[in-house]
């Protein structure tokens, strides 16, 4: 049995995503990661006799390698704590989807016609993942209305891609998060390290903590090798 970790290092000042303000204002977010408090100043509230550190760290959820709920999407929606194990936990399929540019789209032609989709973790690697941390990363291919269709019908049960975000995000509507959060189809974007999956068979591992009343959640995904 062998795993592939295919997550980012979740760190202080980590690339997170950008806000706009109708006046143009650009809001970044990201992590902050510091001590609560240190090895040097707990000593004494244990007479010197040992020591410990408690970290502290702030962040929007949506951010690093992150499981989106249902929640994220509708107000009634099931929210990031809810869901069971075993529907995080699921036999995946990788999709060849590199070689495209900045803004393109990737049509329903890509999905493999000799594998079951059917409640399987489908991840789209567009080799996106080498850009990470750059400025090329936030301008990135992505699903097409079509392939979001036959993903549905397909009633697939998790969609990752190695993107910031599933959707083209100059389009307003969100048709992926809408449709495949409406259809509780999990999606787990910011991935890394897909390459390592394509001729393997594996489970895929994507669960956050059980938090309640939230939308979103880092998680570490990792794939597990038959």
């Amino acid at each position: 049995m062998s795993f592939v970790d295919l997550s980012h290092s979740f760190e202080d000042e980590m690339p997170g995503f950008r806000m706009e303000a109708e006046d143009g204002t650009v809001t970044e977010y990201t992590a902050e990661i510091e001590p609560f408090f240190t090895h040097d100043e707990s000593e004494s509230f244990y007479d010197g006799e040992s020591a410990f550190e408690i970290t502290e760290i702030r962040f929007q959820t949506s951010i690093g390698t992150y499981l989106d709920s249902p929640y994220h999407r509708y107000p009634s929606g099931r929210d990031i704590g809810d869901p069971d194990i075993d529907e995080l936990v699921l036999p995946g399929v990788v999709v060849d989807a590199r070689g495209l540019e900045s803004y393109e789209e990737l049509g329903v032609e890509v999905l493999p016609t000799d594998r079951e989709l059917t409640n399987r973790a489908v991840l789209f690697n567009f080799g996106w993942d080498e850009h990470w941390d750059t400025e090329q990363y936030r301008s990135y291919p992505y699903i097409s209305d079509a392939l979001i269709d036959r993903l549905v019908d397909e009633n697939v049960g998790l969609v990752g891609v190695d993107t910031i975000n599933v959707d083209d995000h100059r389009n307003p509507s969100r048709p992926a998060h809408t449709r495949f959060l409406d259809e509780e189809i999990f999606i787990v974007e910011n991935m890394t390290g897909l390459d390592a999956l394509h001729g393997e068979s594996f489970r895929l591992f994507a669960v956050p903590i059980k938090a309640s009343q939230t939308a979103a959640m880092p998680i570490r995904a990792f794939a597990e090798f038959d």
